[in-house]
């Protein structure tokens, strides 16, 4: 059965940090319906006073965000007393866990364009240790195809495998399609299929989706997609649903409105942050 577009969610420009410029498209009124995607925002400008402000140092629990850097650069330092940068076609892995404070910088270049998740943790994975991880270009597979081609950053395509990730599984392409081609995609019918089009208008199981819209797919074996006249490139995001309460303040996700307070609690005592992995 061939997977089809069942909810389409296109972005809006607002701010975020020290006043960076960014397409938000999935957030707090989406969890339900994106599970295990809580957050999605795009990034994509040539005018460097729109994200040089970057993010200062800010708390998280209770997720993990996955930057994907297509254009550009990032810089992260963090709690854990890791500095790293990312950049052109690198990502940035970053499992809050228990607790971690991070910073990004995003230094000028010719072109910002990009995209962070927020991967949502299951209860039980709520509170394992902070832990920091890139895969830079080496790592990253790229697999050429009739009409283009597909970045493997994470997870697994076919006979192929990428990071993988410790916690969700989650197969993560990048996809570029020719003007006029196409590219079907399979995929395990019980997995949750999010993609989201990062440049150019795409037919996603034949219907027409507008640049900078995610899509949550139905359930299905097989997931096509088509370019117009015009290339396009679309991020696939393959998981598998928590189905578990979502309790969300700023920059941290729990499942319970206590444990939330709980979080908040132990920044204003000093006790936030505790052991984590660096690697």
């Amino acid at each position: 059965m061939e997977r089809k577009a069942k909810e389409l969610v296109k972005g809006y420009r607002t701010q975020d940090g020290a006043g960076v410029s960014l397409v938000r498209v999935l957030g707090n009124t989406t969890v339900k319906e994106f599970d295990p995607v809580l957050l999605l925002d795009s990034f994509d400008s040539t005018d460097p006073d729109d994200y040089t402000a970057g993010f200062p140092m800010h708390p998280h629990r209770g997720i993990e965000t996955i930057s994907y850097v297509y254009r550009g650069q990032m810089t992260h330092r963090d709690s854990l007393g890791k500095e790293d940068t990312i950049a052109d076609g690198e990502v940035q892995w970053m499992t809050a866990g228990s607790g971690i404070l991070h910073e990004e910088r995003l230094p000028a270049s010719e072109r910002m364009l990009g995209v962070q998740l927020w991967l949502n943790l299951a209860a039980k994975d709520k509170m394992v240790p902070p832990a920091y991880h890139s895969v830079k270009n080496d790592a990253i597979e790229e697999i050429a195809f009739e009409g283009g081609f597909l970045r493997l950053l994470a997870g697994s395509y076919e006979d192929r495998t990428g990071y993988l990730s410790k916690y969700l599984p989650l197969d993560y392409y990048d996809i570029h399609l020719n003007p006029g081609m196409s590219k079907t995609i399979k995929t395990a019918s019980e997995r949750s299929v999010i993609v989201f089009t990062l440049l150019g208008d795409a037919y996603i199981g034949g219907e027409l989706i507008k640049e900078k819209t995610a899509v949550k797919l139905t359930q299905g074996e097989v997931a096509e997609f088509k370019a117009t006249d015009q290339s396009a490139q679309i991020l696939f995001i393959s998981s598998m649903r928590l189905e578990e309460p979502v309790s969300w303040g700023g920059p941290i996700v729990m499942n319970t409105i206590q444990q939330l307070n709980q979080a908040f609690d132990d920044l204003d005592n000093g006790t936030f942050l505790q052991k984590g992995i660096v690697y």
